[in-house]
């Protein structure tokens, strides 16, 4: 297997890091994410997007951000990534549709739709149906990257390339992972033939990675074809054992899959019906502290099952700092938990003083402004709230004996009482 050369990428939030490699590919996707089961047991659904909204909505913000621009994103590929419905929608039946176009002033416009900071997950069994596109120079990939990226830069983040076709191979799909001392060309690749040796982009099929600690590995419609394990990558740093985002895209172009010519059409499209993780016995949770999507409702947040999150004096000036004491049934302990990743009381919202990433940092109530300070996760399995701006757990400040009046914080996340909410 050929493998193109690192690309760069400019995050949605404004990162601009390099990060590219044979697999590096993807980004589009869309839906609502149930709530994950209070003691999920193998085989049960943690996290999905559906994709069941209206034709021609975007995908869910709240999930999803695009990486955007042209450049050649480091293999020299054609495509600027757009954030355009033309490029990326719901079609109405289910489906997320990335869509590579070819405009009028003969350019190439597609979507590149990823998840970082907002879902996360370590380990399981992760898992997409979906029909790929077709046609010589075409390069869709369902693919992860580390969570510490772009702060962690690539290979060091690691990359799990979960599927990528290139359109002069139509029976042929890839899985590979990449981390240093093992990327770009050198990456540890998988490839599977259609039985039939028919084109993938026929129908739809099933793509997973099935995820556990020291190991890795690959299926198409449930047949295994690829493992990596600890012993795979020899003396060189195994860095699967964290955090991933996920990532949908189809690139038009580039050092692997070679250009569209003549018999290529387009629009070409790639069709998402679902992205699901699964529990597969491998302690999954979100990004092992508080990674996985926001359960929507209102209702008390006990610490340890005991205290609730309150807001002082029901003041609700901003910076007034949260606590949790002796719940009451009082407005001040009702949090409502938004699909936008916010937890709000009394009109405002949970808040990270000063946008703060250190350890210790003072949570309060603030004016609601959509900043990653107000953004949190929730991880079933451990019962942590993690905001992922900081990458850092809520709270209780000093840990057990917990008590009236003590305030809270965000801190590493570390799976004690005083980090474990219910809702």
């Amino acid at each position: 297997m050929q493998h193109a050369q690192p690309r760069t990428t400019t995050r949605a939030r404004g990162l601009a890091a390099a990060f590219g490699a044979a697999a590096l590919l993807a980004s589009a996707l869309v839906a609502t994410a149930p709530a994950a089961p209070a003691n999920a047991a193998v085989g049960d659904i943690i996290w999905a997007q559906e994709f069941n909204g209206a034709s021609g909505s975007a995908p869910d913000s709240s999930v999803w951000s695009y990486d955007t621009g042209a450049g050649g994103w480091g293999n020299a590929e054609l495509q600027s990534y757009t954030t355009s419905r033309n490029n990326s929608a719901l079609d109405g039946q289910g489906n997320l549709v990335i869509t590579a176009r070819r405009e009028g002033d003969g350019s190439y416009t597609s979507a590149r739709l990823q998840s970082n900071d907002k879902f996360e997950v370590k380990y399981g069994r992760v898992e997409a149906r979906i029909q790929i596109p077709r046609g010589q120079g075409i390069w869709p990939a369902f693919w992860m990257l580390g969570a510490d990226f772009p702060q962690n830069s690539w290979p060091s983040s690691g990359e799990i390339d979960i599927m990528e076709n290139v359109g002069k191979e139509p029976h042929r799909v890839y899985g590979t992972v990449h981390g240093p001392g093992y990327s770009g060309g050198g990456g540890i690749t998988g490839a599977y033939q259609h039985p039939q040796n028919w084109s993938f982009a026929d129908t739809f099929h099933t793509f997973a990675v099935d995820w556990k600690p020291g190991s890795i590995e690959w299926s198409v419609d449930g047949n295994v074809f690829h493992r990596v394990t600890t012993a795979s990558v020899g003396g060189n740093a195994w860095v699967f054992d964290k955090a991933y985002f996920l990532i949908l895209n189809v690139a038009v172009g580039g050092q692997w899959p070679g250009y569209p010519d003549g018999t290529t059409q387009f629009p070409q499209q790639m069709k998402v019906d679902y992205v699901r993780v699964y529990d597969n016995g491998s302690g999954t949770g979100g990004g092992g502290g508080g990674g996985g999507s926001l359960p929507t409702g209102t209702g008390t947040l006990k610490v340890a099952n005991s205290l609730c999150l309150d807001v002082p004096w029901a003041q609700t000036h901003d910076g007034n700092p949260i606590q949790v004491v002796g719940c009451n049934g009082n407005a001040a302990q009702q949090w409502t938990r938004g699909s936008d990743g916010t937890v709000r009381a009394l009109g405002k919202c949970l808040d990270v003083s000063g946008g703060g990433t250190a350890s210790g940092t003072v949570v309060q109530l603030w004016t609601c402004n959509g900043t990653g300070a107000q953004r949190w996760t929730y991880d079933s399995a451990t019962r942590a709230l993690k905001n992922p701006q900081s990458g850092r757990c809520l709270d209780a400040v000093g840990g057990a004996p917990l008590h009236d009046g003590q305030r809270v914080q965000v801190w590493d996340c570390n799976r004690t009482a005083a980090q474990q909410w219910y809702l």
